[in-house]
């Protein structure tokens, strides 16, 4: 599933509908239909999907644009664009992405938690060694994780932050195994 994140000034507008729409500079691979996880502030605030997408100049926006977006009008959006995209111009190609909020969280969930639904990966990681048989590359990798107390510090073991991939997908892992075998379970309710 696509993710859609928001820095964190937007979580209001988002949750309450206000905010229906976002504007990138770069193309995206979404297409009317698709579902989506809305982040802002770092937490996962629910499900949308996707209604439009639709490619156009940055002097293409309108003010109903700018409505969906959660603003008032055409120069607002354009104002805060500027902000987030320094080197904005009027002749820069946009993608405009509408969406609906489907499904809005109870409460929202950490974005860090969210693969393992709200439980903590250092629970996972010791629950892991205690109660499964392990792929050695896994093991071997949560017990760095264990070991180090925090994903960035034993990524930084492996060879720097870009190897975080690796312990999450052994974490991840390790927890749908937990999960089928019952001795963990979700603590929150999407």
């Amino acid at each position: 599933m696509e993710h859609l994140k928001f820095d964190g000034r937007y979580k209001d507008a988002l949750t309450s509908g206000r905010k229906r729409a976002t504007i990138r500079l770069n193309r995206v691979s979404l297409n009317p239909g698709d579902e989506v996880l809305i982040h802002s502030g770092g937490y996962v605030l629910g499900f949308a999907r996707i209604r439009r997408v639709e490619r156009k100049k940055v002097r293409e926006l309108t003010d109903e644009d700018a409505k969906l977006d959660g603003f008032r009008n055409r120069e607002e959006l354009i104002r805060a664009l500027g902000k987030h995209y320094r080197n904005l111009s009027s002749e820069m190609d946009i993608t405009l992405i509408e969406f609906e909020l489907v499904e809005k969280f109870q409460k929202p969930v950490l974005s860090a938690d969210f693969p393992y639904e709200g439980n903590l990966p250092l629970e996972i990681a010791e629950k892991a060694l205690k109660y499964l048989n392990l792929q050695e590359e896994d093991e071997r990798l949560i017990r760095l994780f264990l070991r180090e107390g925090s994903l960035r510090k034993a990524a930084y073991k492996l060879g720097g932050l870009h190897e975080r991939h690796k312990i999450r997908k052994a974490l991840r892992r390790a927890y749908e195994e937990l999960k089928s075998k019952g001795i963990m379970e979700p603590k929150f309710t999407p």
